[in-house]
């Protein structure tokens, strides 16, 4: 499995560029000087997520400093794949224990009107959600439709041997 989840790391960066910058960005839900805020906070949230916020989808946010590199090439292609991701549930329990919406959520929370995107940590302490990640945006470079791939996640992680998926809605 980790040779597969490798291979498919390997593939994504060579197919990053052409995710190009298909961010699906969300209006603040606060004062929209709150929403410019500095790039480079930190917050900690009562489940005990770090997220960061950073001016684009091309920063990474600091909590990836010390990781693997897989790992930061899976948060990079999470931030330009947030149009696919949004649409993928998240078989890790995080719908409960963190109030996530999709997979994208176990990467980051948003992406502001400015471009800034707030990162939360919670995918680096998770194989799972880093799984769904890779193998969705390898179907849809594979030219998977949005509903091919969400069957696919589903039949895969939907067997009963993973947590409650997030109350995430179908693709239309």
């Amino acid at each position: 499995m980790k040779k597969k989840l490798l291979a498919g790391l390997a593939a994504l960066t060579l197919a990053l560029a052409a995710c190009g910058n298909g961010a699906t960005e969300k209006p603040a839900e606060s004062d929209p000087q709150d929403a410019r805020a500095e790039a480079g906070h930190v917050e900690q949230l009562a489940n005990g997520d770090l997220q960061e916020i950073t001016a684009s989808a091309d920063i990474l946010p600091s909590f990836l400093d010390d990781k693997p590199e897989d790992m930061r090439m899976v948060y990079q292609v999470a931030g330009k794949a947030t149009d696919v991701l949004e649409y993928m549930p998240c078989y890790c329990g995080c719908g409960d224990s963190a109030g996530h919406k999709s997979n994208m959520n176990c990467f980051l929370d948003e992406v502001r009107e400015d471009g800034s995107v707030v990162w939360d940590d919670h995918g680096t302490r998770c194989l799972v959600c880093l799984e769904i990640a890779v193998k969705s945006v390898q179907m849809q470079q594979d030219g998977k439709s949005m509903q091919e791939i969400r069957d696919v996640i589903d039949a895969e992680y939907g067997n009963g041997d993973y947590a409650k998926p997030t109350n995430t809605p179908m693709p239309a």
